[in-house]
């Protein structure tokens, strides 16, 4: 089996699953007991905030455990606006957010919020300009996505932080969820109040995930009840997938340091090799991109056509985010990129972790072709 769809989710390391095992296990106390085995289960809690903290080189206090990507990014957007709707209602995004942030702003919006969707250039590129003149006295939060989950490209945050300086009563947050243990990102440099971390999109487990949240910021609650995480997320917390997620955490970036040029190398022969290939398009841009993603086009076949192709010989890669893959909708971020709708429809994804390889990249290439040319005879 070829896995190249690690965007959507990664195989979790078998230290992570044991980790999960052995404290639902031996630890299994509700953190917020008394008793030794609740105190037994907050400290090893305490320990996994302090590690993810420590990776992320941000403070214990600011790092807040969720249940994935979209709990973090509608915490931080919803209680946002929540909590400093006295002082404005108006919103900023880009048009190629991930769905949960789409879906966090069109609820707003029913709930009397302006939102403004800044375009991204044919690149996938938001422009700093056109960032600027969206904000306006009443705006209040920022939300730019860091790496896009469908073709890569990587926003520029610090250059974002930077304007938003001039503007200190807007708050800024960033989905990272894409971008974590592939492109380096400093929470405190780049001035980002609240940023958002999904566990299972770097080897942890589906149900886990962080929002930081910088010192000194407060939104309101989405959740009611016991308190937990600081009075922001009640709940009793998952120790076991915390547990785990910081260690997942601190393999990847481990991995990062190790495997990010093997990585590189592999992005680079699939980008070269599918150049060449005579129908493929390329939609990932050449520069200002992620390692691990590249999306691309064959022409005159139906995107799931070609997915279904490639699975029957164990090559596994998708459509569009997998957030809206059934939805079999053409994507946005292509769309918002100038792409036609007839060569959008045709996209899918390629997503690499760093346990590929460059076997997998020269089968995948191969079988690409194998597609093409069958899939082609099929429908003349």
């Amino acid at each position: 089996m070829i896995y190249f769809d690690n965007s959507a989710t990664t195989k979790p390391y078998r230290e992570i699953l044991d980790s999960f095992t052995k404290v639902s296990l031996d630890y299994f106390g509700n953190p917020s007991s008394l008793h030794n085995l609740g105190v037994q289960a907050e400290n090893l809690l305490s320990r996994a905030r302090n590690q993810t903290a420590e990776l992320l080189n941000v403070k214990p206090a600011e790092i807040l455990f969720t249940s994935g990507g979209t709990e973090s990014n509608n915490l931080a957007i919803k209680g946002t606006a929540m909590k400093y709707r006295s002082r404005g209602k108006h919103i900023i995004t880009t048009n190629i957010e991930h769905a949960s942030v789409y879906a966090a702003m069109e609820q707003l919006a029913e709930l009397g919020f302006e939102i403004s969707y800044v375009k991204v250039n044919s690149k996938g590129i938001i422009e700093l300009e056109n960032l600027e003149k969206a904000i306006r006295p009443d705006t209040i939060l920022v939300s730019v996505i860091h790496v896009n989950n469908e073709v890569g490209t990587v926003q520029p945050i610090k250059e974002i932080s930077r304007l938003l300086e001039e503007h200190p009563k807007v708050m800024f947050h960033v989905d990272h969820v894409q971008g974590v243990a592939k492109v380096p990102l400093d929470l405190h440099d780049c001035r980002i109040d609240f940023c958002s971390f999904s566990g299972h999109k770097f080897h942890g487990l589906k149900g886990t995930g962080a929002l930081y949240m910088r010192e000194g910021v407060s939104i309101s609650p989405l959740l009611s009840g016991g308190s937990q995480e600081l009075r922001v997320r009640s709940g009793t917390e998952n120790v076991a997938g915390m547990v785990a997620m910081s260690k997942a955490l601190r393999f990847s970036l481990e991995k990062h340091q190790q495997q990010l040029p093997n990585m590189l190398k592999i992005h680079d022969y699939l980008r070269k090799e599918l150049s060449n290939i005579t129908g493929v398009t390329i939609h990932t841009p050449n520069e200002q991109i992620a390692p691990h993603i590249l999306n691309f086009s064959v022409k005159g076949f139906k995107a799931e056509v070609f997915v279904h192709f490639l699975e029957q010989k164990g090559i596994f890669i998708s459509t569009t985010s997998a957030c809206s893959s059934k939805k079999k909708a053409i994507s946005k971020t292509l769309l918002a990129m100038g792409i036609p709708d007839e060569v959008a429809e045709s996209a899918v994804r390629v997503s690499l972790s760093y346990e590929s390889t460059m076997q997998e990249a020269e089968t995948f290439i191969a079988a690409v072709s194998i597609a093409i040319k069958q899939l082609g005879e099929v429908m003349k």
